[in-house]
């Protein structure tokens, strides 16, 4: 792995679609404590007035949070919106994630400009491959194992295809899909620079205990 191209960020949350207004400040609040590292906002929803809505909530809720943090001299967590330029333009965000289908890496950055966070989802080793010299900062391996979450899966990596990403990327790698507290330590074991978690935090009984629960875990390894 390049030093360059670190991707500081090992736990790395995306928002459940199903969880809105208190509910999502709660868990996010609690995510936080416990130690996630970066915040995707994901809606597949076409009504972009909802998913503006939702990320005006996330940001607000990463905002109060990083204010703390950089009083304390710790690193702010960056809000990340998935597949929208425009809703990331909108809020202000340090990023947008992308997929295959969506804008293109190379006008993403040419609109966003350099100093924004731009990740894409790969869904297979040609698309990792091809990926390597996009102007991009990191690179989503999905997915992983089959989840519920993501219902359009075409190509399931596996550990075994996410050790090897890992040797064949010079770009940082985020591990999507299926992760839980049962897997999450084979995961770690691969060296991927993040891990990227739904349904463990967000499903949890105390997302700030599952959240320290899971990095700790990652640590073990």
């Amino acid at each position: 792995m390049n030093a360059i191209n670190r991707f500081d960020y090992p736990l790395y949350l995306v928002t459940d679609e199903t969880t809105e207004g208190e509910s999502l400040r709660h868990i996010l609040l609690q995510a936080l404590q416990g130690g996630v590292s970066i915040v995707q906002v994901r809606h597949k929803d076409h009504n972009i007035q909802t998913f503006i809505q939702r990320t005006q909530v996330t940001k607000q809720v990463i905002d109060e949070f990083n204010q703390q943090q950089i009083k304390l001299n710790l690193k702010p967590v960056p809000l990340i919106i998935n597949d929208r330029v425009d809703v990331a333009l909108a809020v202000n965000a340090d990023g947008v994630h992308l997929g295959q289908s969506d804008m293109s890496a190379v006008l993403a950055r040419q609109i966003l400009g350099p100093d924004k966070i731009i990740g894409l989802t790969v869904e297979n080793q040609q698309q990792l491959s091809q990926a390597q010299t996009l102007p991009i900062d990191y690179l989503g391996i999905s997915t992983i194992f089959n989840t519920a979450t993501k219902t359009d899966t075409q190509y399931q990596w596996g550990i075994k295809g996410l050790t090897e990403a890992v040797l064949d990327s010079d770009l940082p790698l985020v591990a999507i899909g299926g992760i839980d507290k049962s897997n999450i330590v084979s995961i770690a074991k691969t060296k991927v620079d993040s891990i990227a978690l739904v349904s463990a935090i967000f499903a949890a009984d105390s997302p700030k205990e599952a959240t320290i629960e899971l990095l700790a875990l990652i640590q073990s390894s």
